[in-house]
């Protein structure tokens, strides 16, 4: 059975990053007043999700990650991930490959 390499060894940042939105979400947990045991009841899933999620581990569903912005009333930033708008280098891109001059027309048509 073949495993999926990303989760056995993520690159440096995105390991580093995963690791950072879980002390973000412990401590919007804490914060809270809530439990690990509570937030899973109120998302549906284990205590051992939560923890993992808590901890930055690669195997998590985005799905958890996702819920427990909700819980915390943080999805608001989650939904603005990857937005084409904000996406510098995307746009550039773009705008290198629209059209430099504009489509001849043919003109104006009398029929109505």
């Amino acid at each position: 059975m073949k495993t999926n390499a990303l989760r056995e060894a993520q690159p440096y940042p995105v390991e580093q990053a995963l690791r950072k939105v879980g002390v973000n979400l412990r401590t919007a947990r804490l914060r809270r007043g809530i439990t690990i045991e509570q937030a899973a009841v109120k998302i549906g899933a284990g205590p051992r999700l939560v923890t993992d999620a808590e901890h930055g581990k690669p195997n998590i569903d985005i799905a958890v990650y996702a819920a427990l912005l909700w819980l915390y009333d943080l999805l608001g930033p989650f939904e603005e991930l990857a937005s084409p708008l904000k996406d510098e280098q995307g746009l550039r891109l773009a705008s290198r490959r629209a059209p430099i001059r504009a489509q001849k027309t043919k003109g104006l048509s009398n029929d109505f």
